[in-house]
Formats: C-alpha cells, sequence, structure tokens
C-alpha cells in the first residue's frame, strides 16, 4: 500500500524546475509533485509525446508547466534544454536529473560490450554531467539554486547491472564533489538513492516486484511518489542546510538483510 500523497503546499511558488526523462515513472511523479507545490516545471524526455504528455496532466490539473524533447547524451540538447526553461519561465532554481540506461548484463563479463557499457554510462553518469554544467550558472544566480539527482541502492550495494551499477556510483561522487564546489556559491546537491520502485521499466514482472517484495523491511516495493516526495525535500528550503548527501529511499533494504534472516529462520 503506498501513502498518500501529502497536502499541496506552496513550497515551490516562484520555482522554475527542469526535469529529466519526466515522461513517465520517477520523473513524471516528481513533475507533478513540484508542480502541485507551486513550481512551473519544464518536462524533458527522449521521447517528446511522453513529454508533452506529462505536461498536459499538469496543466489540466491546475500546474504550471512546458515541454521539450532532450537527449541527455548530446550537449548541444542539453544546453538547448536549459535555455528553454529560462526564456520560458524567466529564471531556473531546481534541476533533477532522472535520466537513465541499463542494459542486461551478459552471461559472463568477458562477454560485456563496449557499445552496451559506453551507451549506459554516457546516459546514467554524463548525462547529469552535461545537464549540472549547463544549469549551473542559472542555478547560482537563482540564489537558492538545488541539483537533485536520481541514483540507485545498485550504486552502494550489488543488485546486478555492471555499467548501471558503475554509473549509479559514479554519481554518488559526482554529488560530493559537484556539491564541494557549487555550495560556496549558493547551489545544493544532492542525490537520492531508490530501491525497487514499480515503474513501467518493470511492467509485466508482477511475480518479480512480489518476489522483491519479500525482502523490503517495509513489506513492499517503492512507488515513483515515495521518490518525488524526497526530490521535493530536497529540492526545498526545507533542506536549506543539506548538500553533498544520499539519502536512501529504499524500504530499508540496505540496513536489514531480510533475505538473510529468512534463511536462517528455525523451520
Amino acid at each position: 500500500m503506498t501513502p498518500e500523497p501529502a497536502p499541496e503546499s506552496a513550497r515551490f511558488d516562484g520555482y522554475s524546475v527542469l526535469i529529466t526523462a519526466a515522461g513517465q515513472g520517477i520523473g513524471a511523479a516528481t513533475a507533478h509533485r513540484l508542480a502541485a507545490e507551486g513550481a512551473s516545471v519544464l518536462v524533458t524526455d527522449l521521447d517528446a509525446e511522453r513529454a508533452a504528455g506529462t505536461a498536459a496532466a499538469i496543466r489540466e490539473a491546475g500546474g504550471t508547466a512546458d515541454s521539450l524533447a532532450c537527449d541527455v547524451a548530446d550537449r548541444a540538447a542539453v544546453e538547448a534544454a536549459v535555455a528553454y526553461a529560462v526564456a520560458t519561465f524567466g529564471r531556473l532554481d531546481v534541476l533533477v536529473n532522472n535520466a537513465y540506461a541499463v542494459s542486461e548484463d551478459t552471461a559472463l563479463f568477458e562477454d560485456e560490450t563496449d557499445e552496451a557499457w559506453d551507451r549506459t554510462l554516457d546516459i546514467t553518469l554524463s548525462g547529469p554531467f552535461r545537464c549540472a554544467r549547463a544549469a549551473l550558472p542559472h542555478l547560482v544566480a537563482s540564489g537558492r539554486g538545488a541539483i537533485v539527482t536520481i541514483g540507485s541502492v545498485n550504486g552502494e550495494q550489488d543488485f546486478g547491472g555492471h555499467g548501471y551499477s558503475a554509473a549509479k556510483a559514479g554519481l554518488t561522487s559526482l554529488t560530493r564533489t559537484l556539491a564541494g564546489h557549487a555550495g560556496p556559491r549558493g547551489v545544493r546537491v544532492n542525490l537520492v538513492a531508490p530501491g525497487t520502485v514499480r515503474t513501467d521499466a518493470w511492467a509485466g514482472r508482477d511475480a518479480e516486484l512480489e518476489r522483491a517484495a519479500a525482502l523490503y523491511p517495509l513489506g513492499r516495493v517503492g512507488a515513483p511518489e515515495d521518490i518525488a516526495a524526497a526530490v521535493a525535500f530536497l529540492a526545498s528550503a526545507d533542506a536549506a542546510w543539506i548538500t553533498g548527501t544520499t539519502l536512501r529511499v529504499d524500504g530499508g533494504i540496505l540496513a536489514v538483510n531480510t533475505g538473510f534472516q529468512q534463511a536462517m529462520a528455525k523451520p
């Protein structure tokens, strides 16, 4: 059972937000959450129609949103998206890095291809680098700038996925180093590390999600809204003295080895 959304507030009145890969899943939930709290949101996605759909739903709910196709692997597209957000909303206060790529591990590590590895790192790790580089001058100018990146528990523990896990671990390190650089300029940089979240990536895999849920101390896998709530906190003034941190939103899976406890339980 997922929690009821928090009551709408105005924490982000006057804020301009850019979110990558916000056409569905965690990105879309985050766009809806921040817009419900007053933000003007630029919804970007590799799929222009998905981005437009999220933005239209936000407007139908009474929020402010626009959309733009953006490939985070393309520096020119990233810079154009940042420029569009500033031109449309007059400023940029928050960047949410959500785009990622993942490929299935081969049976043997030595059979992994350069192409799969390079694509995963280019989008998952280098994409947020490109976005932060383009956005940072505007976030500094806003006087309340924040970057929130979506990492993963894969960056802290082995859940499979060589390239994906390496990229997410890299984001944790980038969060720390960028926080040190940007903090004196008034910009906070943090990362949310989700556990298993029920998104379209898990479509048709309900049995797997049920097995995964049994390993979580809180008894369920996450919902996109769980992650959106954490992003909203870190992006807001409520987290004004928090930077360089990784916030685990993982149902306790990194804290408690439920699988081991179950295996060792007396019959």
